[in-house]
Formats: C-alpha cells, sequence, structure tokens
C-alpha cells in the first residue's frame, strides 16, 4: 500500500513539474524571430541556388522555342553546359541579390506567421493548440498565407521584377507550405515526442515543400513567363492575363507543360524547405536562450 502511495506521488509530482512546450519557443522577442526567420532563409537559398536556377531555365524553355523540336528537360546535361560555358560559380549568379531578399522576406513571413497564429487562436472556436486538429489546419493554413502575402507585400520594393505578380502565387503556396508542415509535425511528435528536432523539421519540411510545389508549381511558371516575356526586345507571346497564359501554354506545349521544371523544383524544395524549416527551428532555440530573449 505504502508503495503504490509512493508511486502515485511520484508520477503526480512529475505530472506537476512544467514540460518545455513550443509555444513557449515560438513567444521569444521579436529581434531572435525575425534573426531565426531571416538567416533561414538566406542559408536555405544559398544551398538549393543550383537547382533554382535550372528550374528557371527550363520553366522559359518553351517561350520561344518550337515545342516540336525542343529537347526533353535533362538536369545533368543543363548543368554541365552551364559549367562549360560559365564556370561551376555561375549557379550562384546573382545570390547576393537574391540573398538580400530572401533575408527580409524570410523575416517577415516567419514572423507575421507567428503573430497571424496568436491572433487567429484568439478567435472563439479556434484557441487551444492540439486539442482541434480541423481549427489548427484553419490556423495554419490562414496563418500562412497571410505571412505570405504579408511578406511580399512588405519587400515588395526590393524586387519589383520578381515581385510583379507574386502576390498571385505566395499567399497559396506559403498557405499549403506551414500547414502541412504544423500538421505533420504536431502528428509527429505526438506519436514520438522523443525524436530530434533537427530531424523532425527536416523531414516534415521536406514533405510540406513537395505538397506546396506540386499544387502550385504551374501558377509560378505561368508567373515566371510573363515576368520575363518581351525581354531582350522579344515579341511578347502571352497577351491575355493569368487564365490566357494558361490557355495557351496548355495548347502549345500540352498538361505536360505547365509541369515543365518540376523534377529540379522537386530536388530543390525537398532540402530547401526542409533546411529553413530546421534552421528556423534550431535558432529559435537557440536564440531563446539569449539575451534578445
Amino acid at each position: 500500500m505504502e508503495a503504490r502511495v509512493g508511486v502515485d506521488g511520484a508520477r503526480k509530482f512529475l505530472h506537476q513539474q512544467p514540460r518545455p512546450q513550443q509555444s513557449q519557443i515560438s513567444q521569444i522577442g521579436t529581434i531572435p524571430q525575425l534573426l531565426a526567420g531571416g538567416i533561414a532563409g538566406a542559408f536555405s537559398k544559398t544551398c538549393t541556388a543550383p537547382l533554382a536556377r535550372l528550374t528557371i531555365l527550363f520553366q522559359v524553355q518553351g517561350m520561344h522555342s518550337d515545342v516540336a523540336i525542343m529537347s526533353k528537360p535533362c538536369i545533368w546535361r543543363e548543368a554541365l553546359r552551364i559549367v562549360n560555358e560559365e564556370g561551376f560559380r555561375a549557379f550562384w549568379k546573382g545570390n547576393l541579390v537574391t540573398i538580400a531578399h530572401r533575408l527580409p522576406y524570410s523575416s517577415v513571413n516567419f514572423y507575421s506567421y507567428e503573430q497571424y497564429k496568436r491572433i487567429l487562436r484568439s478567435i472563439p472556436g479556434l484557441e487551444g493548440q492540439g486539442e482541434h486538429p480541423q481549427a489548427d489546419a484553419f490556423v495554419h493554413f490562414v496563418g500562412g498565407g497571410l505571412a505570405g502575402m504579408t511578406a511580399a507585400s512588405a519587400t515588395y520594393p526590393l524586387d519589383l521584377v520578381r515581385t510583379r505578380l507574386a502576390a498571385q502565387g505566395v499567399g497559396p503556396s506559403i498557405a499549403i507550405s506551414f500547414s502541412v508542415y504544423e500538421s505533420l509535425r504536431s502528428s509527429w511528435l505526438s506519436r514520438r515526442p522523443d525524436d530530434s528536432t533537427v530531424l523532425v523539421s527536416l523531414a516534415c519540411g521536406s514533405l510540406s515543400g513537395i505538397a506546396s510545389s506540386t499544387v502550385t508549381f504551374p501558377l509560378d511558371l505561368v508567373r515566371r513567363r510573363m515576368q520575363l516575356e518581351g525581354a531582350a526586345g522579344r515579341a511578347r507571346v502571352y497577351k491575355t492575363g493569368l487564365f490566357g497564359t494558361l490557355k495557351h501554354i496548355i495548347r502549345s506545349e500540352g498538361l505536360g507543360g505547365m509541369y515543365r521544371g518540376i523534377m529540379p523544383e522537386y530536388y530543390k524544395v525537398v532540402p530547401g524547405v526542409g533546411i529553413v524549416f530546421m534552421t528556423y527551428e534550431a535558432l529559435k532555440k537557440l536564440l531563446a536562450q539569449g539575451p534578445f530573449s
């Protein structure tokens, strides 16, 4: 009897001890959150810059080419061509400009996502993390979409050409990425709470990147071609707006044309998005213990 009382007492004592929660980490100060988000985005972009360039090359391949003679996309052949013609460093051409845009964009993106989550959870019916999966999914999806549009709007003057049509695609992309990541991460940690945070964030981030790219890639391809048409004095190809461009690509290149360059995009987002979330979570934990917390 005494032994059982002792065991029950020990269990009650352990149950009452404060446990580190994810919400405590997410409630770090503004400066650590901005630093974590910005560094994570810049680091990921630098790591995946070669694949990003290959994706863009394949996306615009059909703009001024005869579809009948257009070669089947080959990642290695195109990569070797770039190395032979421009050298290995060409894969990172313009990377400093990209980082100059990505640092503030990623900072605002992650910071605003945390704030939108907090605001949405204050709405009756959406409060309580982990208690209502549907409410959680709604918060993550809407919060991610709002964060993406906020970040695009805040950094718009820094990259006018690249972001001219970004609001049409960045909202859904970030919404899907954040909601899939949060859902997978919550499900994983509920079943295996002792797994490494780095591993969980990397794996869930990679899967969220695949889901987001699969859904939004056609829109990104259209956005890219509309941005680049008319460059270097070439004739304009797409003159009928977003949906007219979609119809033109499908009619001239088939449905497969909407996913031209999707494989290097997958190769980019699997490590890229995983690195972003992994770095962000790791830096949040690190900076939560620093002088800015």
